[in-house]
């Protein structure tokens, strides 16, 4: 059976072409109520034995009139920056009558296939002294390019003039293209990348450590002229690409770690059946083997063996929706008893689900949530506030019910 090969695994309305510039653009509609985001505080908890009450939270409407926002990062600050897909960068300030264009890259990107765009973005631990930013997007021959920018001495604008290439990654097909970036607790760079696309794998990328595609790469972007490889990465001593940290992985759909521990989670897409949330303790030393596509999920799927595949740590099947997009962990500290909660949705069904261990270190995870529209990624403020977008439109931020 051949699943729609389109953004996520889904059927999407593509862009349009001819855009205005950007001065001419719509501003998106800030809520008239909202107040500068509180100081973080860090607290790890002790594991409960359940998942929060739902009732105690709600999702609330906090920006509208976005076009295909599939990204929402902080820097750092009270602001927090939304990724369209046609390649504009918004900036948030709270307290502000609109949100602004941070930077405008529609003359590189291409849109043209639905899986493809302005896919990540992620800013350097340092941003606020040297105001470094990387993106990953598709280019119009098809290529993921990750790419760092600068921003402008006040950190209120991004240069499109400055573009450094650091890596450029071809695509065979136009869909799987991953994008997700993050800049894990140890400083470097943290790339998920597609298998390249089709269905079921075809040139059987997700396994092969002689290609980027179908991986979680980790890279050094503050030695070298582009990038240097980090010495404890898996494959530095041969056996497999020296960019490579994880491997097995079909489209991973969002990743994120967790502000407090260093773990990490993996939203990984699904071909026919399951759709599975993958999980990396911090101490991991790499080199771990989710399966794809030998498996889908933690079920088999593409024949053939490996050794020490490691199974997701949730699924679920295409009866509760068609195609995962991972969260964030819930580090708000306005929200106690959500504290250690990773959420993370479906595109399709608007499901959000909550995912913990227990005392006794045993996965839970369970519905928490329904909303409207299309889940197409979370994200979190400086202050932990965590956030859900609609590729609708419109942005989300959960909130505590008193």
């Amino acid at each position: 059976m051949h699943r729609f090969t389109l953004l996520f695994g889904f059927v999407l309305v593509t862009g349009c072409t001819n855009l205005p510039p950007s001065n001419a653009l719509p501003s998106p509609t800030l809520a008239p109520t909202l107040e500068p985001t509180a100081h973080p505080i860090e607290t790890t908890p002790a594991r409960r034995s359940a998942l929060p009450n739902p009732s105690s939270a709600a999702w609330k409407n906090v920006l509208s009139g976005f076009t295909r926002p599939l990204a929402l990062m902080n820097a750092g600050d009270d602001r927090v920056f939304i990724v369209e897909q046609r390649g504009l960068i918004w900036v948030v300030n709270w307290g502000q009558n609109n949100p602004q264009v941070f930077m405008d890259i529609r003359d590189r990107v291409s849109d043209r296939a639905n899986e493809q765009g302005l896919l990540g973005l992620a800013f350097h631990p340092a941003f606020s002294e040297n105001g470094r930013f990387f993106v990953n997007y598709s280019n119009f021959n098809g290529e993921n390019i990750i790419a760092e920018y600068r921003a402008d001495a006040n950190r209120s604008l991004g240069n499109s003039e400055n573009e450094r290439v650091i890596l450029r990654i071809e695509q065979p097909y136009a869909n799987h293209n991953g994008g997700a970036l993050a800049f894990g607790p140890d400083s470097y760079l943290y790339i998920g990348t597609g298998d390249g696309g089709s269905s079921g794998d075809p040139h059987g990328n997700g396994q092969s450590l002689d290609t980027l595609l179908g991986k979680i790469l980790r890279i050094d972007v503050d030695t070298g002229e582009s990038y240097a490889i980090p010495h404890n990465n898996p494959f530095t001593d041969g056996g497999g690409l020296p960019e490579i940290w994880l491997y097995g992985l079909r489209n991973p759909w969002r990743i994120a770690f967790d502000r407090t521990t260093g773990d990490l989670f993996i939203g990984d897409v699904g071909q026919n059946q399951w759709e599975e949330i993958n999980f990396l303790p911090a101490d991991s030393n790499g080199s771990i083997n989710f399966g794809w596509n030998l498996r889908e999920g933690a079920h088999y799927y593409g024949g053939g063996d490996a050794d020490a595949l490691v199974d997701p740590v949730a699924e679920y099947d295409h009866s509760l929706g068609c195609s995962v997009t991972g969260g964030v962990v819930v580090r708000d500290p306005l929200m106690p008893t959500w504290q250690g909660v990773y959420l993370y949705g479906d595109y399709c069904s608007g499901r959000v689900w909550g995912l913990m261990q227990d005392e006794h270190g045993a996965w839970l995870s369970a519905q928490l949530f329904e909303v409207s529209g299309t889940i197409s990624s979370f994200g979190e403020d400086h202050a932990g506030r965590v956030y859900l977008l609609d590729h609708n439109g419109a942005v989300l931020r959960l909130e505590p019910v008193p």
